[in-house]
């Protein structure tokens, strides 16, 4: 059964999308802990980090570092922090989370709310500072 992730890769379920590849794709995330957190993910559904070819690690940790100092461009933080926890999906992925302080990467705490309306405007201007990488 495909994963949720593997629905957002597939179309089957809407995301809002900040970049991809053709082999990796970083959305925000719709339960946020902190405004900014995204998740960075391998196309190819595997479950757990370890299991991932060397190289495509690598890569997968490239690629999120170009998402993390983009959103650290459009979320004021003092840093962005970088979890992989690897329970509640099985799919590979990457939390970049936006931080002010230790407690900003606790997922127990209340998940901050926004609108569709702040996930576009957020969305559009972390893909913005992308583009401005190049």
């Amino acid at each position: 059964m495909s994963s949720i992730f593997t629905k957002i890769i597939n179309g089957d379920i809407p995301a809002y999308k900040l970049a991809e590849t053709e082999d990796f794709l970083a959305f925000l995330d719709i339960s946020p802990v902190e405004k900014g957190h995204a998740l960075v993910i391998p196309k190819k559904e595997i479950d757990y980090i370890f299991d991932l070819e060397n190289e495509e690690l690598a890569q997968l940790h490239v690629f999120a570092k170009k998402i993390a100092l983009a959103i650290e461009k459009v979320v004021p933080c003092k840093r962005i922090g970088m979890a992989v926890v690897g329970l509640e999906v099985p799919h590979v992925h990457i939390h970049l989370i936006p931080l002010q302080g230790l407690g900003s990467i606790n997922f127990t705490k209340e998940r901050v709310q926004l609108s569709q309306e702040e996930f576009a405007d957020l969305t559009q201007k972390i893909q913005l500072a992308l583009a401005k990488q190049h």
